[in-house]
């Protein structure tokens, strides 16, 4: 490997890692999800597969639009349709960049595509030469790579560069490889393949094995210069690589690797929070580098040795990836201008109005908490962003009294707010929440499912902030809600009206029923309830 190689970080979470079950997301999501890319120092965003659905290439333009610095890319197979349609989602990027790829491995050439060879590397070099009229960058994909035959792998990675190809991925498609036989592929390309100069070669190492990250170094020491990742490894079966192991290690290991790269890490642990919030799925404890493991000691011989010196048990600091350590202690004393300074400490830059906001409910949360610590401002401006904030557009809460025991029915009764419109039900339920759900459900008049609903606490102690994650559906899709209040019932109803307020303005027919401005003519109601059934996810016909 070259000393100080610039290894460039290609991010798939919205394009591989959202095609993981679970992990789907909404357009304002990917948009949210994609600036906080940016501003962690990715070369490139993988926004989405255009022409897989309408939904998925107005997320790619809306991408497109959004990112100032970072290039933009859109999976393409080598066909003319799908490369159209990523270039017009495209259009108005700074950066634009199409990437296509064709599958070719023996075992894809013959049962998935019926190819043959020759057919294949004919139309890799015809469909990458039409992509590079579409646009200036292009990087060409042999999906199954590391399965295929070495000579014939060889041959069209030359063919795809002299059709103008920028870029050229080997991926393991199916994480079949072990980390010396990868290195030995990627090495073999890179000193075979007679043009291999005019591009840049990259990895995309999925985990079916556990090796992705293993085998993703592997190719930069063999002479890759961009890797393909995702946040917390996220995607499809076992996920691909984990960004924030493969930067960790080329930045702890800077002595073996000796490279470099424009990742901020410390925005890492807060990159992985948001992509928690957005999808409603846990970081594991144990997951490295973002997990609340990763810099807990328990063992007392690993104690002694951290105050004596923390080099003795961590390998990296927990300020290296962001790891949040509260400095100025907040409480119901503090003021304004602490509360914001704090904020900016923790990277968020609020708005006048919103920030007026935020103190209003640090203050509400202040008067319930003794101590206000970091995490806690986190969730409170998570849920925040995560809401419709404008009470002339969504539903708010206004009250709610539940009444509720182990030898009666719970009855909840709701009062909600939208703009000057003030609505109350009362409804029972099987608990307090399912009660205060259903009476929801009658104000706005609009049925929906509780397809998923999580509890758990920010922090530690009796006056910690309950967070709860809901992803309700209609008929028109899933919703994802957010609320965080030190009452269990209140965080349940604020993600409720959170998911809510997203099907509404999804649905304007449901919303001018909900505000009291459609016919008489109204849906019926029916009682909030679990899913029964998932409905299957619409996937793209070929994958990487």
């Amino acid at each position: 490997m070259k000393a100080g190689a610039r290894i460039q970080f290609f991010d798939t979470t919205l394009r591989d890692g959202e095609q993981a079950p679970g992990y789907s997301m909404n357009l304002e999501e990917k948009v949210r999800l994609a600036l906080q890319l940016e501003s962690l120092g990715v070369d490139v965003v993988e926004a989405g597969f255009a022409i897989a659905s309408p939904g998925d290439a107005e997320s790619v333009a809306a991408v497109a639009r959004a990112l100032k610095q970072t290039t933009v890319a859109s999976l393409s197979r080598a066909l003319e349709k799908d490369i159209d349609a990523s270039a017009a989602a495209l259009r108005e990027a700074v950066h634009p960049r199409i990437h296509t790829f064709i599958a070719t491995s023996d075992l894809h050439l013959q049962y998935k595509l019926k190819m043959s060879r020759e057919q294949a590397l004919d139309q890799a070099r015809r469909m990458v030469a039409y992509a590079r009229n579409r646009c200036a960058e292009v990087e060409f994909s042999a999906e199954d790579a590391f399965r295929s035959d070495r000579d014939y792998l060889c041959r069209i990675v030359e063919a795809a560069i002299d059709a103008g190809a920028t870029v050229i991925n080997l991926p393991d498609t199916v994480g079949y490889a072990t980390p010396d036989e990868f290195f030995a592929m990627v090495e073999a390309v890179h000193t075979r393949v007679p043009n291999v100069d005019r591009a840049t070669l990259a990895v995309h190492c999925h985990n079916d094995l556990g090796l992705g990250v293993a085998n993703s170094l592997a190719g930069i020491r063999a002479g890759a210069r961009q890797v393909e990742c995702t946040i917390g490894g996220i995607g499809e079966r076992a996920g691909n690589a984990a960004l924030e192991e493969i930067v960790m290690t080329l930045r702890t290991r800077a002595d073996f690797f000796d490279c470099t790269y424009t990742i901020k890490t410390e925005e890492l642990f807060r990159t992985a929070r948001l992509l928690a919030s957005i999808t409603g799925v846990k970081i594991a404890p144990n997951k490295p580098i973002v997990g609340q493991n990763a810099f807990a000691h328990e063992s007392g011989i690993h104690q002694h040795g951290m105050m004596a010196n923390a080099r003795t048990y961590e390998i990296m600091t927990p300020e290296s990836v962001g790891v949040m350590k509260t400095s100025l202690v907040l409480g119901k004393h503090s003021g304004q201008h602490a509360f914001i300074r704090r904020l900016e400490e923790l990277g968020y830059k609020p708005g006048a109005e919103q920030a007026q906001q935020l103190f209003e409910a640090f203050k509400l949360l202040a008067d319930r908490k003794k101590t206000i610590e970091d995490r806690d401002l986190v969730a409170l401006v998570e849920s925040a962003s995560a809401s419709v904030a404008d009470p002339k557009r969504g539903w708010v809460l206004d009250s709610f009294v539940v009444n509720s025991g182990n030898r009666m029915t719970s009855t909840a009764c709701v009062t909600l707010r939208k703009g000057k419109r003030k609505a109350q039900e009362v409804a029972t339920g099987s608990g307090p929440v399912n009660a205060s759900l259903r009476a929801i459900e009658k104000i706005i008049h609009h049925p929906f499912v509780l397809e998923e609903y999580q509890l758990q606490a920010v922090t530690e102690r009796r006056d910690a902030l309950g967070e709860v994650l809901v992803k309700i559906s209609d008929e028109t899709g899933f919703y994802r809600g957010r609320g965080v209040s030190t009452d269990v019932i209140e965080a349940s109803i604020l993600s409720c009206l959170s998911a809510v307020n997203h099907m509404l303005d999804a649905n304007p027919i449901a919303n001018a029923l909900g505000a009291g401005t459609a016919p008489a003519r109204q849906r019926p109601t029916r009682p909030v309830r679990a899913a029964a059934a998932k409905k299957p996810r619409k996937a793209p016909a070929t994958r990487q």
